[in-house]
């Protein structure tokens, strides 16, 4: 498949909105929005009006780190989860097949108003490099909260063009990670990371010595068991652990 251009000019980028409003014809109709995520930088590419009238935000407040939050504590754990099953289901399967499965799960989100509503998501594999990895994706939220007001999540691979559906999947191992793990003087470090500090720069806002802020980096790579900051960063932002 010939990929999308991450440098698209205004009327490639009307083009990619159209293909992608196309394809949520496989995806449940009802009260949605739909986003582009790039998963290189970990970031929305695109985000629907719509979800002024699904949650209630602007498009522009909607990423990850903003998703992260906004999801309910109760169901935070089911996310975390979700997220493994779905890399080690797409890491099983051959390259020929990732973009013919779609993955549909159900989470709760807080609206703008303070209420929760339960929402469906919904999404598809829009690119991937020779090896399977995932460079952008199409999702869609739906508000299903007139369908199912209780029970826990569930997660589903519908398979597309012949291939087999695998509905409710069993979660032998939830995904429970603690974010009380890291101190909170370690999340104020791992914030002002993410925010782009030098460790010399957060040394000067938190007042404490650079050797302390290494260590404290040091630290969290070992709690999480990472290699390197930038995997400690993206980790973060992905996991919601701030």
């Amino acid at each position: 498949m010939k990929g999308l251009s991450n440098e698209s000019s205004p009327s490639q980028l009307k083009v990619e909105q159209d293909f992608s409003k196309n394809l949520l014809n496989f995806f449940l109709i009802g009260d949605s929005y739909y986003f582009i995520l790039n998963h290189q930088s970990l970031s929305t590419e695109f985000v629907s009006k719509e979800i002024e009238d699904v949650l209630g935000y602007h498009p522009h407040e909607f990423n990850i780190p903003f998703m992260n939050e906004k999801i309910h504590p109760d169901d935070r754990s089911w996310f975390l989860a979700f997220g493994n099953s779905i890399v080690d289901f797409f890491s099983k399967l051959p390259v020929e097949k990732m973009m013919k499965y779609k993955v549909r799960y159900d989470i709760r989100f807080r609206k703008l108003n303070g209420d929760y509503a339960r929402i469906l998501y919904q999404g598809i594999l829009l690119e991937h490099d020779q090896n399977g990895r995932f460079l952008r994706t199409l999702s869609a939220h739906t508000d299903i909260s007139y369908l199912k007001q209780e029970g826990v999540p569930v997660l589903s691979f519908i398979g597309m063009n012949g291939e087999s559906s695998y509905h409710n999947v069993a979660l032998n191992n939830i995904y429970v990670e603690s974010r009380d793990e890291l101190t909170s003087r370690e999340k104020q470090v791992l914030k002002l990371l993410i925010d782009g500090k030098l460790s010399k720069e957060i040394s000067y806002i938190l007042n404490i010595s650079k050797q302390t802020v290494d260590t404290h980096r040091k630290n969290m790579l070992h709690k999480k068991n990472l290699n390197n900051t930038g995997e400690l960063i993206g980790k973060a932002i992905r996991y919601g652990w701030i």
